[in-house]
């Protein structure tokens, strides 16, 4: 599983936007004010009698090379590093951000002041915060250690799928059906040789971009990688830098190997939508809406999917091992997710022959492996001179 590339990086949607962001300054305090907003939700997990009495602390983006953040007791202040954020994801950037909140709630509140910075005070305030006790020093960013590949014969296992996937862009229809079914059944079987259910074993990862609104077919995306994907999702408060307001963005969940595959379709699909609009479009002279030409090609590759795991082979023993898997995966996210809000979206379709053609493209998807490495979103640019579970996380 290849790192993430500069190629990758120079994609992400904040370089996109940097030209509407005038000036580092102007940027870095967009960034500070993202931490506050991140700090302010962060702490809403924790009860109200620790809620209650923790105080914002000051924030500053530093130039340290030997760690991620720092909370300084003395100075009331987090610090976090400038070459975390400008080269990293900001759910990478939030988890730095959650261990030295627990710093500061196991100093504060918990008695740890002057006792040892990692001992068992410390530990108690990560599990109150939800927080990786490790998540410092050189200890690799999230995205990195997603992406990376390790001796582990799952991770063996997860290449010979990446490549079943890489015979799924075959254009014989046949041959890359049964490609994607075999991948498929092939990770439902890894998945489930896994004995440890603990929450170690799991990771959680921001897929798509902080919004203050999502479109409905972002959400039929997420129900799709949640139904087919062995993840679970969820719709979380997380900071939109362009808007300097807290929006929400798909946080999905599930075994290290099977969030990476999750993140690689996400991407494709929205590839995919993208630029057989711009054909459509050019085809079809009268006002029509892409919400209804995406929803169609989604719920079109919705049935296709549906179809090739109805015919995979052993069928039924792979749904009673991957319902065993989902109870320890649910158990997660229980942990990580203590206060879930329900909520149902709608969207209109107001051409059904739209949403027809669409469906009818999208029951031809077939999911390549990315010859650019896997994909994730960065938040920003290097400096210039250097889920489903549908509902809102309180955290």
């Amino acid at each position: 599983m290849p790192r993430f590339t500069e190629k990758q990086a120079a994609g992400c949607s904040v370089l996109k936007k940097k030209t509407a962001i005038e000036g580092r300054q102007e940027l870095e305090r967009r960034i500070l004010h993202g931490l506050q907003d991140e700090w302010k939700e962060a702490v809403w997990v924790l009860d109200p009698i620790f809620r209650d009495r923790m105080a914002m602390p000051f924030f500053r983006l530093s130039d340290a090379r030997d760690k991620w953040g720092q909370w300084s007791a003395g100075n009331r202040e987090i610090s976090i590093g400038r070459r975390l954020v400008y080269n990293h994801p900001w759910c990478a950037v939030r988890e730095v951000l959650l261990h030295e909140l627990a710093h500061q709630l196991s100093d504060e509140l918990l008695g740890n002041r002057g006792g040892p910075p990692h001992g068992p005070i410390f530990q108690k305030a990560c599990e109150l915060l939800r927080a990786n006790p490790e998540a410092s020093g050189s200890y690799p960013p999230l995205d990195e250690r997603i992406a990376s590949v390790s001796p582990d014969p799952q991770d063996r296992q997860m290449l010979k799928i990446r490549k079943l996937f890489a015979l799924a862009e075959s254009a014989n229809p046949y041959e890359a059906e049964r490609a994607l079914a075999k991948a498929r059944e092939l990770a439902a079987k890894c998945n489930l040789k896994r004995k440890d259910g603990s929450a170690g074993q799991y990771a959680s990862f921001f897929v798509g971009e902080p919004a203050l609104r999502h479109a409905r077919e972002h959400y039929l995306l997420a129900s799709i990688l949640q139904d087919f994907y062995f993840v679970k999702g969820i719709w979380v408060a997380a900071y939109v830098l362009d808007r300097c307001r807290m929006g929400r963005v798909l946080e999905i969940s599930g075994r290290r190997e099977n969030v990476l595959t999750a993140m690689h379709v996400h991407d494709y699909i929205r590839r995919f939508e993208k630029n057989q609009w711009l054909i459509y479009r050019k085809e079809h002279s009268q006002r029509i809406r892409r919400s209804d030409f995406t929803t169609g090609i989604l719920e079109g590759f919705r049935q296709s999917l549906s179809k090739r795991a109805a015919r995979k082979p052993d069928g039924d023993e792979i749904k009673d091992l991957v319902k065993a898997e989902d109870r320890r995966l649910g158990e997660y996210i229980k942990w990580k997710y203590p206060s879930v809000v329900q909520f149902r979206t709608a969207g209109r379709v107001r051409d059904a022959n739209v949403v027809r053609d669409g469906r009818r493209i999208g029951n031809r998807i077939t999911i390549p492996e990315n010859a650019n490495g896997d994909s994730g979103p960065c938040l920003l640019p290097a400096p210039p001179s250097a889920a489903n579970v549908r509902g809102r996380r309180r955290s």
